[in-house]
């Protein structure tokens, strides 16, 4: 399983990058990628809205599922990536490189409650 070290990530499969400018990056898993299949379609966060953290903030369907997307952390959505949502395969070849959307947290330190890798890795199968 592909899990980078230099990302936090969540129960709920999202990975999150924090920026040097205070703002993260969050996208889903390489594992959630891979147990959702091909996918078909990417509904993403409005620009300027604000989400609690755990808040449904976006969902991705395969031709399998859909999934909701929840925010890591509670802030508001500065960005979001179009291009994954005009071809949402670009998900599956690289879960890391195709983010979902940009977030200018609340709370920055909340970061810190994220797993690590290791963490992530060992909560994968539940």
């Amino acid at each position: 399983m592909n899990v980078p070290a230099n990302l936090k990530y969540t129960k709920s499969h999202e990975w999150v990058r924090a920026e040097a400018d205070g703002t993260i990056t969050v996208g889903i898993t390489d594992h959630a990628q891979d147990l959702l299949g091909d996918l078909v379609f990417i509904d993403l966060p409005d620009i300027g809205q604000e989400l609690a953290a755990g808040q449904e903030s976006a969902v991705v369907e395969s031709v399998k599922a859909a999934a909701d997307v929840y925010a890591p952390l509670a802030g508001v959505v500065t960005e979001v990536n179009t291009a994954a949502a005009d071809t949402p395969e670009i998900v599956n070849q690289d879960a890391y490189a195709a983010w979902l959307f940009k977030l200018k947290p609340a709370n920055l330190k909340d970061l810190d409650a994220l797993l690590d890798a290791e963490g992530y890795l060992a909560s994968a199968g539940d």
